[in-house]
């Protein structure tokens, strides 16, 4: 099984950045996997944000965050990054880390994630 943390999250004014962390820990993790960040305001459903396969470090983004959002992977340290540029207000959400394990294609469907981690609050002041 797979354990996910996610970290980083916090009040910032908008225009300005943030930079969450997703920890894994758990064994086996030698093989591929696909890390996907999503985020859920209230009274909205989860989003797909970004994602990111550690074979290869390709990456695939949500329309509505391209260009403002990065994501990264440190393998060694089975931490995945993503990085928030250009804050916006309707960015507030919960932030959450998920891992697929057997489907390696880079989609941001909830369903196709397996493990999920407990969510960081990203909080954009306008």
């Amino acid at each position: 099984e797979v354990q996910l943390q996610a970290s980083g999250g916090g009040l910032v004014q908008a225009g300005g950045s943030l930079r969450l962390s997703c920890a894994a820990s758990g064994s086996p993790f030698d093989d591929d996997y696909v890390i996907g960040w999503f985020r859920q305001a209230p009274g909205k459903e989860r989003e797909g944000v970004a994602c990111i396969r550690r074979s290869d470090g390709s990456t695939h983004f949500a329309d509505s965050v391209k260009g403002r959002f990065t994501i990264s992977s440190d393998n060694a340290k089975h931490t995945v990054y993503l990085q928030l540029n250009s804050l916006k207000a309707e960015d507030t959400a919960v932030y959450y880390c998920a891992a697929s394990r057997w489907y390696l294609r880079l989609e941001l469907k909830p369903i196709i994630y397996d493990f999920w981690g407990q969510g960081t609050l990203v909080t954009v002041s306008s």
